[in-house]
């Protein structure tokens, strides 16, 4: 048994947070940062399979929760009135590409509609909080022109990865409303002076994930090879991601908190960079030799618009705010799996919930 102590913030006391998508796994383990000392509140619409369960920890931990779809503004401005938020953390969306091509009016207000209502009611604040927004590397688009494989994975030409001086281009519907909610945040701070920072993350892994095939994959891999279960790997499996343990990316917010005088106004690309990547392929061969088990993988078509490579060039938030991961895959990848030993009723619960689609 591994039991993993929860993080807390050190710097930040005496603030009102409020977390949209607190449920969810990023959103759930910054609510559980911020809480002690200061009072948090955490706005989710609960329509995850799973959150149920979340909904109860946050009320052990004294956690503040309202269930509300951030895509009304007279509800999100009902709240705002009466909380007076010092800093938001932006993590609610619908997080996967294939459910935005399924169901592109959805992906809209929840992606591009829910931020925007955020930004507005944080322009007519005084003072403005400070906004944190998790976009998503997907608006870079997918660029497999100069990616070749050697030695069992995809290489790109630059070592250090996608930098934030590469083009845009929105593509998938999820792009599309995530990207837009990305130039809405930088814009807001550029016209009207709120402190926003955007930041592009890459695949976040850890501790209280229920992941999906489609959104998730490291936990749900994980999870998969916990509990005997065959995983689909689109795709060749030799595509390659940077990754990025929860714990480095809470420990990033919150010194960004701190610092957002460097910060305001501009993007980062955020994940584990060169150092820290993995394929599919070679996720699967590290949970066998963590477990000891076989994994059954089937392997299925590419999916529409998939990179084979992202790796983030975090050099940037580097120089501006002196910030470097530091749980390297081994570690991590652990510290999930003692997770999932730690609370195997529930991660099976919900994890057979997810793979029958209720």
């Amino acid at each position: 048994m591994v039991t993993l102590l929860m993080p807390s913030s050190k710097q930040i006391k005496n603030k009102r947070v409020l977390v949209t998508g607190g449920l969810g796994f990023i959103g759930f383990n910054v609510a559980s940062y911020f809480a002690p000392g200061n009072r948090v509140l955490v706005v989710d619409d609960a329509s995850r399979t799973g959150v149920e369960n979340n909904i109860k920890r946050l009320a052990e931990r004294k956690i503040d929760f309202v269930q509300a779809d951030i895509s009304s503004f007279p509800v999100l401005k009902k709240i705002f009135e009466q909380f007076h938020p010092n800093i938001v953390i932006h993590m609610a969306a619908q997080v996967a590409v294939t459910t935005s091509i399924v169901d592109p009016v959805r992906d809209f207000y929840a992606n591009a509609l829910g931020s925007f209502n955020l930004l507005e009611l944080a322009r007519q604040c005084a003072p403005q909080p400070i906004l944190l927004y998790a976009s998503t590397n997907k608006v870079y688009g997918c660029d497999n022109a100069n990616v070749e494989l050697r030695d069992g994975r995809y290489q790109m030409a630059d070592a250090f990865g996608y930098s934030e001086k590469t083009p845009l281009s929105f593509e998938t519907p999820y792009g599309c409303s995530k990207g837009a909610a990305d130039q809405y945040c930088l814009d807001y701070h550029r016209i009207f002076g709120v402190p926003t920072v955007v930041f592009r993350q890459s695949c976040i892994y850890g501790p209280n994930q229920y992941g999906l095939e489609d959104q998730g994959w490291v936990a749900w891999f994980g999870i998969c090879a916990a509990f005997h279960k065959p995983i689909t790997i689109f795709g060749d499996g030799n595509q390659v991601r940077d990754v990025l343990y929860i714990d480095d990316l809470l420990a990033l917010y919150e010194k960004s908190i701190v610092h957002i005088d460097r910060l305001q106004g501009q993007a980062f690309n955020i994940g584990g960079g060169p150092a820290y990547t993995l394929s599919p392929n070679e996720l699967v061969r590290m949970l066998e030799r963590k477990t000891g088990k076989s994994v059954a993988v089937n392997y299925a078509q590419w999916r529409p618009r998939d990179q084979k490579v992202y790796i983030s060039d975090i050099r940037k938030i580097a120089a501006c705010l002196d910030w470097q991961p530091q749980v390297d895959p081994e570690t991590g990848i652990q510290r999930l799996l003692g997770w999932i030993n730690d609370e195997q009723e529930s991660v099976s619960l919900v994890h057979e919930q997810l793979r029958l689609g209720k």
